[in-house]
């Protein structure tokens, strides 16, 4: 049982603990990316432009940052672009006439090689 709780103390975030310096810089080139790619996001029964899909995972973003709930790019990934946060549906990107991605492969897969250079 003691070592049931402490496996569970030790997924708690700390409070106050500082992003990486690299995640800001991450995002606004995951959220650039997603603006310059052409592609179309579809959310909530939707398709949306690049520059329309950016503008709303922007300002999730900053709904999420306010309340110290993203701490590195993989946060920004899971819990901004991934899903509705209203239906839980998943995101997906359809860039130029290809079959439809979960938006979150897509953002790991652009992260990986961003991460690479």
């Amino acid at each position: 049982m003691g070592s049931v709780l402490m496996l569970g103390l030790l997924s708690v975030p700390v409070a106050g603990a500082e992003p990486p310096a690299s995640m800001p810089i991450e995002v606004n080139f995951l959220l650039g990316y997603i603006e310059g790619s052409g592609c179309e996001f579809y959310r909530n029964g939707t398709w949306y432009d690049s520059k329309s899909a950016q503008v709303h995972l922007r300002d999730k973003f900053k709904w999420l940052i306010a309340r110290n709930l993203i701490n590195t790019t993989e946060d920004f990934i899971e819990r901004a672009a991934t899903e509705s946060s209203i239906s839980g549906n998943p995101y997906l990107v359809r860039c130029f006439g290809s079959a439809p991605v979960t938006s979150k492969q897509w953002l790991r897969d652009e992260l990986v090689r961003f991460r690479t250079y």
